[in-house]
């Protein structure tokens, strides 16, 4: 088995990001994120002889806008490329080849009584190896990536959730409305409280009655798991998550009354800008007769899908279900969320025989899903013909680098840098399912689910080590081809 190198990782890494964003991502935005900017500046340098990234991102391109190449050094004409393109004229691995380099992999028993796999070219769409690939397995938090797909192909990757507050004519009774943004900060209460002062000054009004509105979200809001330090109340009105720490990610002390809080906190803001409220916030809705006077949007849809697959955030997962869930006309509750997520899969073309989403982060070990159905997820994100779906990958955490698998990979692993996917894991329960560049350049989608685990780490590290098996295989190579069998 070869040996891969730090600046082989780092352009295999280079070749993903950028070939990917050669066809779906031009088409994806907005670009407000990480590698999603990082894409979008690359392909402007390239594509306009060094073009500046400001200037392009300001739409303001031509050739008399663009800044001349004469300082530009010519490129080393002997200089070789370190990794073929991803679309390279080569076929995708045969299920042999990859069964000769999985499946002694899959009979580790450290993954438990129960163990299957699929893996998807996405080149072609076609499973190149399955193994009990449409068993229904519970998928803890890979369950996310349906998630998170079927939350872009209701909305898009441009939806920004409000948060409002609403005034009666007479401005002396406000309201603030949760539009279900977990991810309000303290910060953005206090522009609405700028925004509220400054519309109720206009009016004359110093003092007013301060209420909250819930009323979006239907049905408990208590996750089935009851309370717990990995998901707060699920309401859509909170703070911070809801946490208690100052924390962003990763179990946290949780507030019992996150809509509560935020209306007192709310309160606290406006006083300190010189508007009165009249004793304790209250719950309640707006006057029929009531109109906005302030609003704060939230990220673009596309970096709460982001962040909710790199960090494996139960909190934006089951508000981007439920926000699915109104894109639909149902109910905003877990079961209005479940029917409206497999409404969406559907119209997909995906395999869901089978499937349940009871919640949308994967903490219900009443979700089914098959190695397939996550497999193809993916593939369908990756397709050209779905950008809407691109955040998806881009979310997912890179092995070795970022999120859930940061310190999963050691730099001598073959899938560092190269393997990105989403983690499961749950007491008896580890998944693994993403997305890897083999050695022959092709992108294959993956998904290996495990049951009756007996441990976390030995089952993390077999799982790691069957996605690491899939970056450095050919399989099999041909004549001049690069990878093991």
């Amino acid at each position: 088995m070869p040996e891969w190198r730090t600046w082989q990782l780092a352009a295999g890494a280079a070749v993903l990001g950028l070939a990917l964003s050669a066809g779906a991502v031009t088409a994806a935005g907005p670009w407000d994120s990480g590698q999603r900017k990082a894409e979008r500046e690359w392909a402007a340098s390239q594509s306009h002889g060094g073009t500046s990234p400001a200037l392009e991102a300001g739409g303001e391109g031509g050739a008399r806008h663009q800044h001349p190449a004469r300082d530009a050094p010519a490129p080393a004409p002997s200089a070789p490329g370190v990794l073929a393109a991803l679309g390279a004229p080569v076929p995708p691995p045969v299920e042999s080849g990859l069964a000769d380099a999985l499946e002694p992999l899959l009979q580790a028993p450290a993954l438990g009584t129960l163990r299957t796999a699929s893996v998807i070219d996405t080149a072609t769409g076609t499973q190149v190896y399955g193994k009990g690939d449409r068993d229904q397995m519970v998928p803890a938090s890979t369950i996310k990536i349906a998630t998170t797909v079927a939350a872009l192909s209701a909305l898009g990757p441009d939806h920004r959730i409000a948060t409002t507050v609403e005034a009666a004519p007479d401005g002396k009774k406000i309201t603030l409305v949760g539009g279900g943004d977990p991810t309000l900060e303290r910060e953005d209460l206090g522009s609405l409280a700028d925004d509220t002062v400054r519309a109720l000054s206009d009016r004359g009004v110093g003092e007013a009655e301060l209420t909250y509105d819930t009323s979006l979200y239907s049905g408990p809001d208590l996750h089935p798991i009851g309370p717990n330090a990995n998901i707060s109340p699920v309401s859509p009105l909170m703070v911070g998550e809801g946490r208690l720490d100052g924390s962003r990610s990763g179990p946290a002390p949780r507030t019992g009354d996150p809509a509560g809080d935020a209306a007192r906190a709310f309160a606290d803001l406006l006083r300190k800008r010189g508007l009165t409220t009249k004793g304790d916030p209250a719950p309640g809705k707006a006057p029929g007769e009531a109109d906005p006077v302030a609003k704060h949007l939230s990220v673009p849809l596309s970096a709460l899908v982001e962040r909710t697959l790199t960090n494996s955030d139960n909190d934006i997962a089951e508000a981007l279900a439920r926000q699915t869930a109104l894109a639909s006309d149902e109910p905003a509750s877990f079961e209005g969320a479940e029917r409206a997520v497999e409404a969406r899969l559907k119209k997909l073309q995906l395999p869901l025989s089978g499937a349940r989403f009871a919640d949308g982060s994967g903490l219900d070990r009443a979700d089914r899903a098959s190695a397939s159905l996550l497999s193809s997820l993916l593939a369908r994100a990756a397709d050209p013909a779905h950008p809407e779906l691109r955040p998806v990958l881009t979310g997912l955490p890179v092995a070795g680098f970022n999120g859930t698998l940061k310190s999963r990979y050691t730099r001598e692993s073959p899938g560092t840098g190269m393997v990105r996917a989403k983690t499961g894991t749950l007491t008896g329960v580890n998944a693994l399912a993403g997305t890897v560049v083999d050695a022959d350049g092709r992108l294959l989608a993956f998904a290996f689910l495990a049951s009756g685990t007996s441990g976390p780490e030995a089952a993390q590290s077999a799982l790691d080590k069957l996605a690491s098996a899939i970056a450095n295989c050919g399989c099999e190579p041909a004549e001049g081809r690069p990878g093991n069998s």
